[in-house]
């Protein structure tokens, strides 16, 4: 049975460690950390089989795991990253954005090879990444439209520079239009759809990005638009978001809970 560390024990990081104690994945979950302790401690309640909560991050790949579970932050990918692989357990990161930052992926691609560990990154909210990879050498163009409501878009970097009141917001709105790599930048914690996109097609910098806000919807709606020599793909994801984090998208969830049951299974995987 594989043995699992959970880094954030947030809505995912929660669902997560649900999936596991009540045997829907394969595992043991036998380490948390969470920066808030009151978070660990809330978490560590509502299981069945209480794992131990360590005192900082770098301390859960010291202990006997297999793969380390980030459901964190950017910054948490960035600070513990490359002590989880040295330490020689696999990673699977939810904050894919961190990636977009050069420097951090090539440190940590680097460090797969060199300590023959890997690092898993979920569908997460979208679909269709199966076919942007197997078109990737063929792309001309790659776009993603967000759509959200306001108050799954607050508290964004963006919002400290600009003069857009969400709170004023009636109807549809288009609030951001740029790269994959500006979008992760001033919305961290909400876009980390395009930056799972950008890294599987064209790059961070030829990745566009449209992010909306309507008042009028209850889903967080991601389209997508591929193309070139191969055809065209269009793909148009509709999510309820989280109850306890309208942020994160329902299927984001459950696309963890997937990538992490498949990765303690042994049986027939399908797609690539």
């Amino acid at each position: 049975m594989k043995r699992v560390g959970l880094l954030g024990c947030g809505s995912i990081g929660t669902q997560i460690a649900l999936a596991i104690d009540s045997g829907k994945i394969n595992a043991s979950l036998t380490h948390v950390y969470d920066e808030s302790k009151d978070a660990s401690i809330t978490l560590v309640e509502k299981l069945t089989t209480k794992p131990t909560i360590v005192e900082n991050p770098h301390l859960l790949s010291s202990n006997p795991l297999d793969i380390i579970v980030e459901a964190a932050s950017q910054d948490a990918v960035k600070d513990v990253g490359l002590s989880v692989l040295q330490n020689k357990k696999d990673l699977m990161i939810m904050s894919v954005g961190a990636l977009l930052d050069e420097s951090v992926y090539d440190i940590l691609s680097d460090a797969c090879k060199d300590f023959k560990k890997t690092i898993y990154l979920p569908s997460g909210a979208i679909a269709g990444l199966d076919g942007i990879k197997s078109v990737k050498s063929e792309l001309e163009s790659l776009a993603i439209t967000t759509t959200k409501h306001p108050r799954s878009l607050k508290g964004a970097k963006f919002f400290e520079t600009s003069e857009i009141d969400l709170d004023s917001i009636s109807s549809k709105t288009m609030i951001f239009e740029g790269t994959a790599q500006e979008a992760v930048s001033l919305f961290p914690a909400n876009i980390n759809v395009a930056a799972l996109l950008s890294l599987t097609g064209l790059g961070s910098n030829k990745t566009k990005v449209k992010i909306v806000a309507d008042p009028n919807t209850d889903k967080n709606t991601h389209h997508i638009e591929a193309s070139g020599s191969f055809g065209k793909m269009t793909f148009t994801i509709e999510n309820f978001p989280d109850p306890n984090n309208p942020k994160t998208s329902m299927l984001a969830i459950l696309s963890a809970i997937e990538t992490l049951r498949k990765y303690c299974s042994d049986e027939i995987q399908i797609g690539t």
